[in-house]
């Protein structure tokens, strides 16, 4: 099904694309204003968030799901570590492996993403209804099982 046409598309700054990506902004800077006290960046929390599920265990799937360079992805694990919130190592079975743990400080941390998160989305969606939310998950779902394989991966943050 097409929804937009071709021949009269108006690139403005209120074209669906734009909205997602104001959208995608807001929601940063409000996980932003919510890290602060963790002195954590919202690409630190994405990571920590990711390993913390167990859906990532090295660095070549991080810089996979979040389409972060391999240099800025080492970089950031470089911060997190001195932080002293994540341990890197070897894998015994591939060297070419780097896996990636949260150490008792990282998992600490974890315990907190869940308030975290509600506390930030809870800001991003202030201006909605609760029915409102609801359809917008459903909607938000529904365009994602279509063009993301990874969706799930990263979907609550």
């Amino acid at each position: 099904m097409t929804y937009f046409n071709r021949d009269d598309f108006v690139c403005s700054n209120q074209t669906f694309g734009h909205l997602i990506h104001l959208l995608n902004q807001a929601k940063d800077r409000c996980l932003e204003r919510h890290l602060q006290p963790y002195d954590i960046t919202t690409a630190q929390f994405k990571v920590l968030l990711l390993i913390a599920r167990g859906n990532i265990q090295s660095t070549a799937d991080l810089v996979r799901t979040l389409s972060i360079d391999s240099g800025a992805m080492t970089r950031m694990l470089d911060r997190l570590e001195n932080k002293e919130l994540l341990i890197r190592s070897r894998s015994t079975t591939d060297r070419r492996q780097v896996l990636l743990a949260l150490t008792p400080e990282g998992r600490q941390f974890a315990e907190e993403i869940p308030k975290i998160a509600a506390d930030a989305l809870n800001d991003l969606t202030q201006a909605l209804e609760h029915s409102e939310i609801d359809t917008l998950h459903v909607l938000l779902n529904k365009m994602l099982t279509v063009h993301t394989p990874l969706s799930a991966t990263v979907s609550e943050d």
